[in-house]
């Protein structure tokens, strides 16, 4: 045998013998695939049944619905990531209302609040005092009038802008004619509706009867002595009009505390380093409970807002459980979100893994409705872009599935509804943590008893959740996390 064939054998062996050298690290193959149709429309449709009555935030119909939530995150498999090993992370909300022996009256009128009269603001306010009215409140009109030590009677009038919804241009109407005012001495401000607002008067006092919301300790729910707001039916014009009337305001609080609920599951990663990270996945479950009948129907299931999210996020799981990603996916169902973000500000707060180890969050709100080839993703545009590096990871992941449109006036600072202020993402990005919300936007449904599961667009939805997959699969198999954007500061 010669020197070359003794060589070659040996080189034979050795190769046997030894592995090759790996590779570069692949991307795992992703589970696209195990996003279905039918399961987000099945899921969707048992979340948004009037059986859970509208999840009302701080009630035991959210808690019922936090339950069968847990039941399916236990059923696929996830592993439970709240407190004490549960899928649970209870925390307190506070509310603040009127008490049942509060009064109100215009000469010889009795208004019980909150049925006669909607008072905007739940506060401890004694007053007797002349009334005046002002007609709609011009410069012209109150240069007639002293409103000093009164009670100011107007008129409300005006139109909102373009892309406004009008209960938002009310509510900021009267809070900035009411505060004009009192600076200027009124004591008390009453509007009357106009034909438009008293739609809003008849199917909203069970709003402002139920008072105000915060976490314990937030402002808005401690005890004020402030002058009143009212909204009076367009019925009271003729006679709020009458001079020489007395406004009367005798107006009490109460305030306690009562449960709601962040489900948390998580699907570990697969790489030894990285698995210590996460990408958050975060919805919230709850929504308005019962209120107004509107036609009959006085169940607010709020199917679009947001039953869309959850059964996106249900979704997600399986694809996660099918092909964990290198890292971690943290699944959060924020509690209480109706109630003024309150879930999310105290997960961020208090989350059950370290806040420093949440590298992204990628937030679902209202993703069922309106043309079915477009969508908005706020937080890809100045002042509220915190990581360039998500956004361009969320607009690759849109061109590789389902190229929706991508509207983004919605996420601009001037917009009058504030969009990006409304949702869960919001608490994270003020820490920081990179994050984008993904949405349809508002309707015409939006918070009425018409946000049913019957008109969801489930096509669409499959691609709003399928976008947000894509996202976060990118995300949790990069070898480095997303970028924050130096000099990041919101409008307020």
């Amino acid at each position: 045998m010669t020197n070359m064939s003794i060589r070659r054998l040996l080189l034979a062996g050795l190769l046997a013998a030894t592995p090759l050298l790996a590779p570069a690290q692949k991307k795992p193959a992703n589970a696209l695939g195990a996003i279905k149709e039918a399961d987000i429309k099945a899921d969707l449709f048992a979340l948004a049944d009037d059986k859970y009555r509208g999840r009302e935030g701080g009630t035991l119909d959210e808690l019922r619905a936090s339950v069968w939530l847990a039941e399916k995150m236990r059923a696929l498999g996830l592993q439970p990531a709240g407190d004490d090993g549960t899928f649970f992370q209870f925390f307190n909300l506070q509310r603040t209302r009127l008490t049942k022996a509060s009064r109100l009256s215009i000469g010889a009128h009795p208004l019980r609040p909150n049925h006669d009269a909607l008072v905007f603001a739940p506060t401890t306010y004694a007053v007797q005092a002349p009334l005046v009215y002002v007609g709609t409140g011009t410069a012209a009109e109150l240069a007639k009038t002293d409103i000093k030590g009164k009670a100011v009677a107007l008129l409300f009038s005006g139109q909102p802008p373009a892309d406004m919804s009008f209960r938002r241009y009310l509510s900021q109407v009267l809070r900035d004619k009411s505060a004009e005012l009192l600076k200027a001495g009124a004591v008390a401000v009453v509007f009357v509706a106009d034909d438009r607002a008293q739609n809003i008067y008849e199917h909203w006092d069970h709003t402002y009867e139920r008072g105000r919301y915060g976490l314990p300790g937030d402002a808005n729910v401690a005890a004020v002595t402030t002058a009143p707001t009212l909204l009076l039916p367009a019925s009271a014009l003729s006679w709020v009009q009458q001079a020489g009337q007395q406004f009367t305001a005798d107006l009490r609080t109460e305030s306690f505390q009562y449960p709601s609920v962040n489900i948390v599951a998580t699907v570990p990663g697969t790489d030894a380093q990285l698995k210590n990270e996460y990408v958050l996945f975060s919805t919230h479950q709850d929504h308005d409970g019962v209120r107004e009948a509107v036609q009959g129907d006085s169940i607010w299931n709020g199917a679009d807002d947001n039953a869309t999210g959850c059964a996106a996020l249900l979704a997600i799981m399986r694809a996660y459980k099918q092909q964990p990603a290198r890292r971690s996916a943290l699944f959060v169902f924020h509690g209480a979100e109706e109630r003024g973000l309150l879930g999310s500000r105290y997960y961020s707060a208090k989350p059950t893994v370290p806040q420093k180890s949440i590298v992204a969050v990628l937030n679902a709100e209202m993703m069922g409705r309106n043309t079915p080839d477009s969508a908005a993703l706020l937080g890809s545009i100045p002042p509220h872009l915190n990581s360039s590096d998500l956004v361009k990871t969320a607009l690759e992941a849109n061109q590789q599935g389902p190229k929706f449109k991508l509207d983004t006036k919605w996420d601009q600072a001037s917009h009058p509804e504030g969009w990006y202020f409304r949702s869960d993402h919001l608490p994270y990005a003020r820490l920081g943590i990179p994050a984008v919300m993904y949405t349809s936007w508002l309707h015409p449904d939006y918070h009425t008893p018409k946000d049913e599961a019957s008109r969801i667009d489930y096509g669409k939805l499959l691609r709003m959740t399928q976008w947000m997959y894509l996202t976060g699969w990118a995300v949790a198999n990069r070898p480095t996390s997303p970028a924050r954007e130096p000099g990041f500061k919101l409008e307020r």
